[in-house]
């Protein structure tokens, strides 16, 4: 069983958090999501997404990367339908990573740009890809990633759970193995502190909870513009 640990922060300029955050490990589930739409909008269809991610990996039998997918595909649905049925909840979305526990593979599901990294051997490598406009500017176009880090279109996403009915849904897939380490984070993380920070923090001789809270508290001291979460894993 993986060890977890997991944070999340309003941040120091949002007034609500829209974060959201799941450590299951009965069922080997581990998430974070982000929600948008603004009002309480965005934290509703942070909740809705991983509770119902939740409800589909516990009554789905064997865990498996259909499952997860499926999970993240209901997911979607609801919250879809959910912000066409009620005015102030329309336009409302939210991003997803998680991360499934297979009898020791460990399957990975993402939509937006909510983040899975690795820490092996003293060096960190990011599993995820985000479905923003950067990202596939840089893919399409060859621009570098320096030249895009502060471009104003960074957080505009190109997929997310509940603003559309088709959905794509990117999957990894690692082995658990001794000592690895993981950490799920919202934007508000990865997207104020530099890789060496969250490196330096997974390399440390901190708990889990320690490595959560240095984090965090990373963000905020760098200005906080978003909610933060992180969750932290260890084989």
């Amino acid at each position: 069983m993986l060890e977890a640990y997991g944070l999340t922060d309003r941040g120091c300029v949002r007034q609500n958090n829209e974060d959201y955050f799941l450590i299951e490990p009965e069922i080997g589930l581990y998430l974070v999501a982000d929600g948008m739409g603004g009002a309480q909008a965005g934290e509703h269809a942070s909740r809705l997404a991983a509770e119902t991610v939740r409800e589909v990996i516990r009554n789905g039998g064997a865990p498996s990367p259909a499952l997860l997918s499926e999970a993240f595909q209901e997911a979607n649905r609801r919250v879809f339908e959910a912000a066409s049925r009620d005015p102030q909840l329309e336009g409302m979305g939210t991003t997803l990573v998680a991360l499934l526990d297979c009898d020791g593979r460990l399957e990975i599901a993402s939509v937006g740009d909510s983040r899975c990294y690795e820490f092996d051997g003293g060096v960190l490598t990011l599993i995820t890809e985000d479905q923003t406009w950067v990202q596939e500017a840089s893919r399409r176009l060859r621009l570098r990633a320096d030249y895009l880090r502060d471009h104003p279109m960074r957080h505009v996403l190109t997929m997310a759970i509940g603003t559309q009915r088709r959905l794509e849904i990117q999957t990894y897939s690692r082995l658990r193995r001794p000592g690895l380490q993981l950490l799920l984070s919202s934007d508000g993380l990865h997207g104020v502190i530099s890789e060496e920070k969250i490196a330096e923090a997974l390399g440390s001789e901190r708990t889990l909870e320690g490595k959560c809270h240095y984090l965090i508290e990373a963000a905020r001291q760098a200005g906080g513009p978003d909610n933060i979460t992180a969750v932290v894993l260890k084989a």
